[in-house]
């Protein structure tokens, strides 16, 4: 098994342990809809995606998933509040272009909110910086500055000062260390690789 499959595994499985059986799942930047797909299997979900990407919405259709392709918020917005039990933005809020209102609307229609990030503020991606005195190039951070990806890059502490600052309620969260697999249970803004945060209002 390569490493980002271990990746992508892990982060699975934490939002499927947060997944209720039989509930409402809405997934922003669903991608080709592997994790859709993985708790349509093993949690029995009501699931939609949304997705800016024709080739990613293929993808999803060809699995057997309803997906949406178009911009997130525009498509939250034709839902009454609470219309999902959950709605999750993972691996995809580091590229948004306006954070604050996608994730305000999320939890509008959403009960919870789950969002995963990469963590910006691991050790490695702040001695990277110093070092090089480019921007990252790793095996997260592929791409080149002018390629844009990821646009917004965001910290743990970032985060959870954002959720201070929008009266959001952080109701658990896991912190991963540099391995993506092993629990972070010290200075996760430091030395954790990937957060995930269940949020409410």
């Amino acid at each position: 098994m390569t490493r980002p499959v271990e990746k992508r595994t892990v982060d699975m499985q934490i939002i499927g342990d947060w997944v209720e059986p039989g509930t409402r799942v809405l997934d922003l930047g669903c991608g080709s809809g592997l994790l859709l797909d993985y708790l349509v299997q093993t949690k029995q979900v009501s699931a939609v995606g949304v997705d800016l990407g024709f080739a990613q919405i293929t993808a999803c259709v060809r699995r057997g998933l309803s997906a949406y392709q178009g911009e997130m918020t525009s498509f939250m917005r034709a839902f009454p509040e609470k219309h999902f039990d959950r709605v999750i933005c993972s691996r995809t809020v580091h590229e948004l272009a306006d954070p604050t209102g996608v994730i305000l609307e999320a939890l509008r229609v959403g009960r919870t909110l789950t969002v995963g990030f990469v963590n910006h503020g691991f050790w490695k991606n702040r001695l990277n910086t110093l070092v090089q005195g480019r921007k990252i190039r790793n095996e997260v951070y592929t791409t080149e500055w002018f390629e844009s990806r990821p646009a917004n890059p965001v910290a743990i502490a970032d985060f959870e000062h954002f959720c201070e600052a929008k009266g959001i309620r952080i109701a658990r969260r896991v912190h991963l260390a540099g391995n993506w697999r092993t629990p972070c249970h010290a200075l996760p803004n430091l030395l954790a690789g990937y957060a995930l945060y269940d949020l409410a209002r």
